[in-house]
């Protein structure tokens, strides 16, 4: 059975028991990421909070030697519907050019923190 090794969060983010990835294989499962700063906060809007999220994301991805074009598998949750068509926009800037990865979207009633608007969790595919 392959090892896993394990990403942690950021130090200066305040996060639950868990890893912010975790990769086993050729596979590197990416944690439900929200919009947090640098500093652990959540900014207020949704743009704000998306471009965060890409940035941690991007974070992980290079600490484990990956780029957005290894993405296979994104699911966007979302607290607000009216945020689907801003998501769309962003998204297929921060994921593009196509082919874009295979992808779910979900609006659910919340999230773990009230202030939270998106979090993105993702799978991408690394070379041995």
């Amino acid at each position: 059975m392959a090892p896993i090794k394990h990403f942690p969060p950021p130090a200066a983010i305040k996060a639950p028991p868990l890893s912010f990835a975790a990769r086993v294989g050729d596979l590197l499962f990416v944690s439900g990421i929200p919009g947090f700063d640098d500093k652990g906060a959540l900014p207020e809007t949704f743009e704000a909070q998306f471009g965060f999220v890409v940035k941690n994301i991007k974070r992980v991805l290079d600490e484990a030697g990956a780029s957005f074009r290894d993405l296979v598998k994104v699911n966007v949750l979302l607290t607000r519907a009216s945020d689907v068509a801003p998501m769309n926009a962003l998204y297929a800037g921060a994921f593009g050019p196509a082919p874009y990865p295979a992808r779910t979207t979900c609006v659910v009633q919340a999230l773990p923190d009230p202030k939270m608007l998106i979090e993105i969790e993702c799978v991408a595919s690394l070379k041995s």
